[in-house]
């Protein structure tokens, strides 16, 4: 069981150089240096570019004002016989349907 536990302990620690020499961090995998402060003041990371909104935005449309009804220039005055017939013609067919 020692010898496991040993075996598994260089196992972890050539796994740990190894991600270090892929990720580029050769100089610490070679001479086991740690990254110092003046290093990284000269290191500057990019800026990020701003991400699109979620959802576009809906284009506005100009508001119609409520009084005013479209297509009709002039209003017609109506007078009794149109809407006495037009009462005849109600009637009429509410007796046919009941």
């Amino acid at each position: 069981m020692l010898e496991i536990g040993i075996f598994c302990v260089i196992l972890l620690a050539a796994g740990y150089w190894a991600a270090m020499y892929v990720m580029g961090r050769r100089d610490d995998v070679i001479h086991g240096k740690f990254v110092h402060a003046e290093d990284a003041a000269e290191f500057v990371p990019a800026q990020m570019p701003t991400p699109p909104p979620p959802f576009p935005l809906r284009p506005v449309k100009a508001a119609k004002p409520a009084n005013v009804q479209p297509g009709v220039d002039e209003a017609k005055p109506v007078n009794s016989a149109a809407l006495q017939s037009l009462l005849a013609a109600i009637q009429q067919d509410l007796k046919s349907v009941a």
